[in-house]
């Protein structure tokens, strides 16, 4: 997949701290190849999992050197054989790069290749991949959410935790989220939540109960389940589900 064109490009050659991550600018630019899309990168997100890779102590780890990273925004450069969906000047993002995303270039399958709305710049379109999808299969293919159910988002300040609300909000859920800190709180409500509980407070999940008038929760997004599991069983309403 090599090309004569060369690309600064963030590599990896040994597992560890943050130090291992070097800046190279004798990378070479990937070609696509059959169905796939090449990208300039103009913004890439930054995930928990790829510190978690880095270190050496995810589950998968990729063949040494390697650069990380799976989403990105940009524009297209030049597309593969048998792509048809996007074009060369697309605005477009992904979720799924193939070649790493701290580049300049990267490569993608076009069936993770989506074009990028007018409304959302680099930067948002760079955040959409993990944190939304993630949060859209919570709420949708897994708990099956419904409009007028409560939903109860732990961790709802974080990267899933906010596109969760927003996703249940605009699905006319009614939104209860949970944050450990005043600021993170606030976070939470500005981003569609209809009330907030700080998770460090004793008791916090009777004052949640309450807000049901007992009645308890419908949906459940848990981002901790081996801390909140018990908890979250406890406030589940008939039929209630955890995901």
């Amino acid at each position: 997949m090599s090309g004569s064109r060369l690309m600064r490009a963030v590599r990896v050659s040994e597992f560890g701290a943050p130090s291992v991550l070097r800046l190279c600018s004798d990378v070479s630019v990937p070609q696509p190849g059959h169905r796939q899309v090449l990208i300039r990168v103009h913004a890439c997100g930054v995930n928990p999992v790829e510190t978690y890779i880095r270190a050496g102590t995810y589950s998968r780890k990729p063949t040494l050197p390697y650069t990380p990273g799976t989403d990105v925004a940009g524009v297209v450069e030049t597309v593969g054989e048998g792509v048809v969906a996007v074009k060369a000047g697309d605005r477009v993002f992904t979720t799924a790069t193939e070649s790493g995303a701290y580049a300049e270039f990267t490569v993608a399958a076009d069936d993770c290749v989506h074009k990028l709305p007018d409304a959302l710049d680099f930067t948002q379109g760079a955040a959409i991949g993990i944190p939304y999808f993630t949060a859209y299969r919570a709420l949708i293919h897994k708990a099956h959410s419904k409009a007028g159910e409560t939903v109860l988002i732990h961790g709802a300040s974080g990267g899933v935790g906010v596109a969760a609300c927003q996703l249940s909000r605009a699905l006319g859920l009614r939104v209860l989220g949970t944050a450990g800190t005043p600021e993170g709180m606030k976070l939470v409500l500005n981003n569609g939540a209809h009330m907030a509980f700080n998770h460090r407070e004793e008791g916090y999940t009777d004052k949640i109960m309450e807000a049901t008038d007992d009645r308890g929760i419908d949906v459940i997004v848990e981002m901790l389940s081996n801390v909140n599991l018990s908890k979250d069983l406890q406030m589940l309403a008939y039929g209630g589900r955890v995901t």
